[in-house]
């Protein structure tokens, strides 16, 4: 079973960026549309962006548009997160989440199956 661990989380002001990656053992994350959500104290889980198999497709939460950037690295068995211009609503735990089943092309957060154990971002004003 595949495991997914999250890191490059942390404190950082506001109009600052990070980059979170998300690194896949026990199988090949090529297969799998993926996903990064976020979860801030007292609220929803929400997904922030995904991107599917084969990277041609992607979505982003509307908040983040412009600012967050999702992409693939299959070298590293790798997907990452670069996020720009943050701001402090985007404090949150970020969680990376893989597709139950491979090979589809649908960007929905109930396709997801597959957690990491999150990674805090702290952006202060």
């Amino acid at each position: 079973q595949v495991q997914l661990a999250e890191s490059g989380g942390g404190l950082v002001q506001a109009g600052g960026s990070l980059r979170l990656p998300c690194a896949a053992s026990g199988g090949t994350l090529n297969m799998y549309t993926m996903g990064w959500f976020r979860q801030a104290p007292g609220k929803e889980r929400d997904l922030v962006a995904a991107t599917t198999f084969s990277g041609t497709d992607t979505y982003y939460l509307n908040s983040v548009k412009g600012r967050f950037t999702i992409s693939r690295d299959n070298a590293k068995n790798t997907v990452l997160l670069q996020m720009n211009n943050l701001k402090p609503e985007d404090t949150a735990v970020y969680y990376c989440a893989m597709d139950r089943s491979p090979f589809r092309m649908i960007l929905a957060g109930d396709v997801f199956g597959s957690w990491g154990q999150g990674t805090q971002v702290t952006v202060s004003s």
